[in-house]
């Protein structure tokens, strides 16, 4: 979808919007005096207050043109709520029929920010991915492909610039996740990102043979049942010409497809588990933001990328591996896999970049959809002020996050009788025990936050700025953490 913007409004019978503030009085300039009264009553019919979005929608002649209007509520007209009303206007009009939508904000208090929100909400809202579609009604497919910003006050497009490339980074993540595992496998998951190179991404590739050199043996383990072979993938952007000698570090779990190996899963919704490299998705995601926007920062991403399949050579639930940090660990549970792929990932960044921040991000468990949901990622983190960081950036980009704790009682439920210790505690405290086995991997001085994000990267019904399927979550929130803590 296309944004631009305008001084006037195009001539044309163009789908108009308006914006109206909550508990506002509703406008609509140019009239035929005829209709204002109609339309004061379909509007009211509505119920239509001007909560931020919702939309009333009419038609009526404007100037003298009959015109489909839309009037956008944007209550206390905060970026958010912006956001949220181009998001409705995109929900209401994506497979309408209308081509171009029209939005005027000229004479209202729209703050540039405010402006390029909105313009992020209908471009995020509008995403879709209908590549492997071969036949589509005619209405079920997507028309609107512009969007006209009319009156937008000075900054506007400067803003707009930094939210489109966030934008595009949600929709790179957003792709990958979407994409099944036929297609989007470890090698390919690769060769999507080789473009970013040129945007200025430093690219590094591991293969297999790298990587037994290496010693990454647990997750080789989780690798050594597909026919399809692993890959390690970092991407090093830095825009601050070598000011910053040391990055910032982000480690996305990248398991391809999930079966759940010899512990497999059951049949019912295993198609889903191709989202399960949604943490990988996030980081390439957040990588390509930051080069778009020329972000003066330095950040590295790092991606241990796998399938996890029930072959004649898979892991065994008893079998033991050693870990690239030469740790021992008794693989209890082979469909506890992600842990076993970010343990050696968090050991490669740490030698190789020395990072004294890392994130990671990983659909890790099924215990925090059930204590979450859909609605928060969780978080745990070795850092008070880092976990801060992270919840206030969650806040302010629209992927919140919620903390949970970490000690040594939860530590000790993953002591094994025969190795470091095994993969899995209990039932009970899944998720935690899960960031527990993790922080076992990162090296004192180091802070660390690990994101659980299972019950966000898809979605079963719309969001606020996503339609079913691939959400992006986490782009925004690591651009915004990037953004508010590391650029200079």
């Amino acid at each position: 979808m296309h944004l631009s913007f305008a001084s006037t409004r195009p001539a044309g019978a163009d789908a108009l919007a308006l914006l109206v503030p909550g508990g506002g009085k509703v406008q609509v300039a140019g009239l035929a005096a005829e209709d204002a009264e109609l339309v004061a009553a379909a509007i009211a019919g509505a119920r239509f207050e001007g909560d931020a979005g919702t939309v009333a929608e009419v038609f009526a002649r404007v100037d003298g043109t009959p015109r489909r209007v839309l009037l956008a509520g944007v209550g206390a007209g905060t970026p958010v709520d912006h956001e949220r009303a181009g998001a409705a206007l995109t929900a209401r009009l994506l497979k309408s029929g209308a081509e171009k939508l029209v939005v005027d904000l000229t004479g209202g208090d729209v703050s540039a920010e405010a402006a390029a929100a909105l313009g992020a909400g209908a471009v995020l809202r509008g995403w879709q991915y209908d590549v492997h579609r071969t036949r589509q009604q005619a209405k079920n497919k997507a028309t609107l492909v512009e969007i006209v910003l009319v009156g937008a006050p000075d900054g506007s497009e400067a803003a707009w610039a930094r939210a489109d490339a966030v934008a595009q980074g949600v929709g790179f993540t957003r792709e990958l996740v979407t994409e099944p595992a036929n297609i989007i496998y470890p090698e390919s998951f690769v060769e999507r990102c080789l473009p970013l190179k040129d945007l200025g991404v430093e690219v590094t590739v591991l293969d297999e043979p790298a990587m037994r050199k290496l010693g990454m043996g647990a997750l080789l383990g989780v690798a050594q049942g597909s026919a399809r072979p692993p890959r390690l993938l970092a991407l090093r952007w830095d825009g601050t010409g070598g000011a910053q000698d040391v990055p910032l570090a982000l480690v996305g779990k990248g398991v391809t497809f999930d079966t759940g190996g010899i512990s497999i899963k059951p049949a019912a919704g295993m198609e889903d588990m191709k989202w399960d490299m949604g943490g990988a998705g996030a980081v390439v995601g957040t990588i390509r933001a930051l080069a778009l926007r020329k972000a003066k920062a330095h950040v590295v991403g790092v991606c241990g990328l796998v399938e996890n399949m029930p072959g004649g050579n898979a892991q065994r639930p008893g079998d033991v591996v050693t870990s690239m940090s030469g740790q021992t660990i008794e693989v209890i549970n082979t469909d506890a896999e992600g842990r076993l792929v970010l343990s050696d990932a968090l050991a490669w960044v740490q030698k190789v970049h020395k990072p004294r921040t890392i994130v990671d991000l990983a659909t890790l468990t099924g215990a925090m959809i059930i204590a979450l949901g859909h609605e928060h990622g969780g978080l745990f983190a070795n850092d008070d002020s880092l976990a801060d960081q992270l919840l206030a950036a969650g806040r302010a980009s629209g992927d919140p996050l919620w903390r949970f704790p970490l000690g040594d009682a939860y530590n000790k439920l993953l002591d094994s009788q025969i190795a470091d210790m095994k993969n899995v505690g209990p039932r009970y405290a899944g998720s935690i025990t899960a960031a527990q086995f993790l922080q076992r991997f990162v090296n004192d001085g180091v802070r660390w936050a690990h994101l659980d994000i299972a019950g966000m990267v898809w979605a079963d019904k719309p969001g606020a700025v996503w339609d079913k399927g691939a959400t992006g979550y986490g782009v925004r929130l690591l651009d915004r953490f990037v953004a508010d803590n590391f650029e200079k």
